[in-house]
């Protein structure tokens, strides 16, 4: 065997990083000083003992001690005992050692620090070797790139494993939030624009919103109108359009800004001043933080993939739910969807932004005289309303006398605030949206003629 077959061997044969001195250290303190558990328990879990017989011991001595039981040398034996584990952790042998060489719980927190650090380098070791693994076979890429960093990412956010946090500090931070507040500050939360919107929601915060309508009511107008007040603020804004080409969209945002027809945009037949607005108006959007992706069938890999890429992002618009794809191997759409919205919903938490999905309606509400929707005309699952923090429904009203129409506005669900109802004015032909002050009411019916 050469001498480098020899280094490769011992190479292989390498003992994954841990430390049994700061375990047993760890393990005797607690024996000697059950109140010290309340300085490790935020620290170790039991899965982050190296060897098998430390995790027991500890899981014992836990059990104990939250059962506001002593947990000494012979009660922990008692313990392992009752547990049928005693004789594969050493007896009382081995625990009346682990005491031996402890003088006191002082230092317990710094060695518990070593037997955790230890644990997250072996955790380590194990998500790159799966990662390596998943770049062998022979899956899509997309999803096996998503695979590994969700993986890793989530390897960081263990490893930063917030402790709980004393409700006094809590409320210091919010008199401080109040204080910000009555002095004129304006609420944490991203500007939609639409007064009433943002008065109901308080801004959109990092979680999962749903506009829903049925075609032809213009939700993606709507959207595209949100997006463009968010980035009028300096928000960076990704805008997924699976349905539109990225030019159709710009062509809108373009239209809204510089106030020309839409229709007269697309064929260009722009007089002098709407060809020097077309030219402001596409100034403005040239130097708006948003991002326009029009890859169709995305699926929550491809979204992640997106997003993690975008610097500085602060919210995601997707136009719209029903047109994603998904990742699982079945043919239950409803079952598709839940797994799209509780991704979409994981997805807003792990990137800390607001994340706006656009959603179809079910036909039925065409049946009704008043065309409003409810929250169950969601289409496909029920999940959508179980995932959603905040659920804003659209729907026709009528023609007003300036020609633009009329649209309801009801925030259905509002996890963090109140719900409520408005008028929306849409210009169809600019693609603007504004307040309203109009009644959506349906107008009252007169009484019944008398036969």
């Amino acid at each position: 065997m050469s001498a480098r077959d020899h280094d490769d061997g011992i190479a292989g044969l390498r003992v994954p990083p841990h430390s049994v001195e700061a375990e047993q250290h760890v393990l005797g303190a607690l024996l000697l000083d059950n109140l010290a558990l309340d300085r490790v328990a935020d620290v170790l879990s039991e899965a982050d003992f190296y060897r098998y017989e430390h995790r027991l011991i500890y899981a014992a001595i836990g059990s104990l001690i939250n059962a506001t039981k002593p947990a000494d040398v012979i009660t922990v034996l008692e313990q392992l005992r009752r547990l049928g584990k005693a004789d594969e952790c050493g007896g009382l042998a081995y625990l009346n050692a682990l005491t031996q060489g402890v003088l006191s719980a002082a230092n317990i927190h710094a060695h518990a620090e070593k037997v955790r650090e230890h644990a997250m380098r072996r955790r380590l070791i194990a998500t790159t070797s799966d990662a390596a693994s998943i770049a062998w076979g022979a899956g899509d890429i997309a999803v096996d790139i998503d695979r590994v960093t969700t993986a890793f990412a989530k390897l960081d956010r263990t490893l930063a494993a917030k402790v709980t946090t004393q409700v006094g500090e809590i409320v210091l931070e919010l008199l401080d939030d109040f204080g910000r507040l009555a002095d004129g500050a304006e609420p944490p939360g991203l500007k939609t624009g639409i007064p009433t919107l943002d008065r109901l929601l308080e801004g959109l915060v990092p979680g999962l919103y749903y506009f829903g309508a049925r075609p032809g009511v213009g939700k993606s107008s709507f959207a595209s109108q949100v997006a463009l007040n968010i980035a009028r603020n300096g928000h960076r804004v990704l805008f997924l359009a699976l349905e539109m080409g990225q030019k159709q969209v710009a062509r809108r945002m373009v239209a809204n800004l510089a106030r020309v027809d839409y229709s007269r945009l697309k064929s260009c037949r722009l007089n002098d001043e709407e060809t020097s607005r077309l030219s402001e108006g596409a100034d403005v959007l040239f130097h708006m933080p948003i991002n326009i992706d029009d890859q169709s069938d995305l699926r929550l890999s491809d979204i992640r993939r997106k997003v993690r890429a975008v610097k500085d992002i602060k919210c995601v618009v997707i136009d719209y739910l029903q047109l994603c794809g998904s990742d699982l191997r079945t043919d239950n759409r409803n079952a598709q969807i839940e797994e799209i919205s509780r991704g979409l919903k994981a997805l807003s938490k792990d990137f800390n932004v607001p994340v706006i999905a656009l959603s179809q309606l079910n036909r039925k509400v065409e049946d009704r005289a008043d065309k409003r929707p409810s929250v169950a005309d969601l289409r496909d699952s029920g999940s959508i309303e179980q995932d959603a923090d905040a659920i804003v429904l659209l729907w026709p009203v009528r023609r007003l006398a300036d020609g633009q129409q009329l649209r309801g506005c009801e925030v259905a669900k509002n996890r963090d605030g109140p719900c409520g109802e408005f008028g929306l004015a849409f210009d169809g032909a600019q693609q603007r949206w504004v307040e309203s002050t109009e009644d959506i009411r349906p107008p009252a019916r007169g009484p019944r003629p008398e036969l």
